[in-house]
C-alpha cells in the first residue's frame, strides 16, 4: 500500500523498542483492519482466528457482518499475547498480497516500539536499527564467504530469541558463540580447537584489544550458554548484546579472510 507518506518519504520515526512479551490493544485492533483492506471478509477472518485460538465461532448469535467483526475483535482482545503473533503468521499463509501484509505489520511494529518483525511469514526477534544492520551485514558477509554453518548458527540465535512465550536465552548465547567459533576456525584453518584456544594462538586475526574481547566472549558463552549455575541465567538484554557482538566480529573476520595470510607478520602465530 504505497500511501502518500511513503511516496514522498515521510515515513514514521521508528520508536524505541518497549514491547516484546506482549501484544498491545492497538495491534489487536489493527490486524483485522489490514485484513479487511486486503479484501478478506469478516467470516473468513473469524474462521482463521478461531482455528488458531482453537475456539468455536459463535455462528448462532453472530451471523451478520457487524456482529462477526465484533466477535473477531473480542477474540483478539481476550487471547494471550503470543497467540496474536500466531494469528499474524497464519494470515500470512492465506493472504495473496503477502508483501503488502508484511509491510503493514512491520510498519506498525516499528511505529509502536514492538520488538518483533514478520520475515518470510514468521515472527522473529527485532532489535534496534543498528542491531538489525549488524545482522544484515553478518548475513551478507557469511554468505559471501560460504560460511554456511556460521550463518546457520546466527540464524539459530535469532530463532532462540524469537521463541514465544519465553525466549531461549542460553540457546541464543550458545549459537551466537558457535557462529563466531565457526568463523574463527575457518579463517585460521584450525578446525578442532575451541574459540578460546584459537584466539590465544592467533591474536593477529583481530586488532588489539579485540582479541581480549573475544576471550571474554568465549568465557561468557561457556559459562552462560553451556555451564549454567543455579540462579545464574543471564537476561534478554545480555543475550541480545552477545548476538550483536558475535555477529559484528564474525562479519569482520569473514571480510578479512582473504587478506589474513598476507597481512600476518613473522611474529604473529597463525595456524594456516
Amino acid at each position: 500500500m504505497n500511501r502518500f507518506s511513503k511516496r514522498n518519504g515521510h515515513l514514521s520515526v521508528e520508536k524505541e523498542i518497549v514491547i516484546r512479551e506482549g501484544a498491545p490493544r492497538g495491534l489487536r485492533q489493527f490486524i483485522p483492519q489490514v485484513l479487511y483492506d486486503l479484501k478478506l471478509d469478516p467470516s473468513e477472518v473469524r474462521k482463521v482466528v478461531c482455528r488458531v485460538l482453537r475456539v468455536a465461532p459463535d455462528t448462532d448469535s453472530n451471523w451478520g457482518e457487524p456482529n462477526i467483526s465484533n466477535e473477531v475483535n473480542q477474540l483478539l482482545e481476550d487471547c494471550d499475547w503470543y497467540y496474536v503473533y500466531d494469528v499474524i503468521e497464519r494470515f500470512y499463509e492465506i493472504v495473496r498480497q503477502k508483501t503488502e501484509f508484511t509491510e503493514e505489520i512491520n510498519d506498525y511494529f516499528k511505529a509502536n516500539g514492538i520488538g518483533w518483525q514478520l520475515v518470510n511469514g514468521q515472527i522473529e526477534f527485532r532489535g534496534d536499527e543498528s542491531f538489525e544492520m549488524d545482522l544484515k551485514k553478518a548475513e551478507i558477509a557469511l554468505a559471501s564467504s560460504n560460511f554456511n554453518t556460521a550463518r546457520s548458527e546466527i540464524r539459530e540465535a535469532i530463532g532462540d530469541l524469537s521463541r514465544r512465550p519465553k525466549p531461549d536465552i542460553t540457546g541464543s548465547i550458545q549459537h551466537a558463540g558457535a557462529c563466531l567459533e565457526c568463523v574463527a576456525r575457518e579463517v585460521t584453518g584450525n578446525t578442532s580447537s575451541t574459540l578460546g584456544e584459537i584466539i590465544k594462538k592467533n591474536r593477529g586475526i583481530v586488532p588489539p584489544p579485540i582479541d581480549i574481547i573475544i576471550e571474554k566472549i568465549w568465557g561468557f558463552t561457556s559459562e552462560q550458554g553451556r555451564h549454567l549455575r543455579e540462579n545464574g541465567e543471564p537476561g534478554f538484554d545480555e543475550a541480545e548484546l552477545m548476538v550483536g557482538l558475535c555477529a559484528s566480529i564474525s562479519t569482520y573476520l569473514a571480510r578479512k579472510k582473504v587478506g589474513l595470510k598476507s597481512s600476518a607478520t613473522p611474529s604473529t602465530t597463525l595456524d594456516f
